[in-house]
């Protein structure tokens, strides 16, 4: 495979030519997509198939953010407003089979447009455990302060989403739930005990850990490494994420572009595949930026390839379903709130 391990943004609705001579010659193993690249479905399909054809590859991986709530690219009129998590885990306390078919349901028909228009990817679920207190970056993304709750739901979401012939990304490896802080603007620093954290907030992704995708949190663990975000820190994607956690599939940073990581590009993205990550997740669509980081990024080969081609093995043709039938389930956990949605302004657009 001659992939580089680097998933890239683009500036906007069609690629420029310096983007296209970019991704010819760097070949880019995914390209992810924010609200600044959407118009309509034909629009997309077009910047989709002009990132195949730059990279010269069909197996390269197309995503996108849409978990409902705040964190939606793709809104009306052209796609559904979709609730956010929180509302299934409300669902969840008085019926929890309607939850499960609902949270089921409605990963099922954001899978069924991202197919549509030839993503293969949606980032979600977020399996997050918020604590009272933490900063509101995560809040209703998540499904639920119990991690009962978000097991069940994020296990609904996961496999909706694959039935739609789309592959789900859980994050944040390993939580942001606790975060005093928004890691896009900032490192935030977690001081739970290791007790505390495998209490609470890991075990979501050890009870998940078979997803095909996961995508990590700019967050601080003293209590295992005082002094490097998770991301960049081989203790904790060696030792946490994959052998206490036992997280199978391909692990992706967050953005490199947050400002809880520091320094160059070439060095951020260094550290991401030093500290043990698969793939180097770049998102703001910054031509200077995305230069740099592909650069300094390896081809995707050995065990990170393996997983590569394991997660593409997950995709499959739409499994049947009543389109209909699964909006109903959704408006009961939805409830009114849907039409009062708005976008989440620090979550990049």
């Amino acid at each position: 495979m001659d992939l580089k391990a680097f998933i890239s943004g683009c500036a906007g609705k069609a690629l420029t030519t310096a983007e296209r001579a970019l991704f010819a010659g760097a070949r880019p193993c995914g390209l992810i997509l924010f609200a600044r690249n959407v118009d309509t479905p034909e629009q997309v399909r077009a910047l989709v198939a002009s990132f195949r054809e730059a990279v010269g590859s069909e197996e390269v991986l197309i995503l996108v953010d849409q978990e409902g709530g705040r964190v939606q690219r793709f809104r009306p009129p052209h796609w559904r407003n979709m609730p956010p998590a929180r509302c299934y885990g409300d669902l969840y306390e008085a019926d929890p089979e309607a939850a499960r078919a609902a949270s089921f349901a409605g990963a099922r028909l954001m899978a069924a447009e991202l197919y549509d228009m030839g993503l293969n990817v949606n980032c979600t679920p977020c399996i997050d455990v918020p604590q009272k207190g933490a900063h509101d970056i995560i809040g209703d993304r998540a499904f639920s302060t119990d991690p009962d709750v978000v097991i069940a739901l994020g296990r609904a979401v996961m496999e909706g989403t694959l039935a739609g012939g789309v592959l789900p990304c859980i994050k944040h490896v390993p939580g942001h739930g606790r975060a005093m802080a928004d890691s896009h603007r900032a490192l935030p620093r977690i001081d739970a005990t290791k007790d505390e954290l495998e209490a609470v907030d890991f075990r979501p992704f050890q009870a998940l850990h078979d997803a095909p995708l996961a995508m990590t949190a700019h967050v601080l663990l003293p209590a295992f490494d005082e002094r490097r975000p998770a991301t960049v820190s081989p203790v904790i994607m060696g030792q946490v994420i994959r052998h206490q956690m036992g997280l199978t599939g391909l692990v992706m940073s967050d953005d490199i572009g947050m400002k809880a990581l520091k320094g160059p590009f070439a060095a951020r993205a260094r550290a991401v595949i030093d500290g043990g990550c698969d793939v180097v997740l770049h998102c703001s669509g910054n031509f200077a930026e995305m230069t740099e980081a592909a650069g300094a990024v390896p081809l995707l080969e050995g065990e990170a390839a393996a997983r590569f081609e394991r997660a593409r093995a997950c995709l499959h043709a739409p499994q049947p379903f009543d389109s209909a039938e699964a909006m109903a389930l959704v408006n009961k956990a939805a409830a009114t709130r849907v039409a009062s949605l708005g976008p989440d302004p620090t979550v990049q657009a």
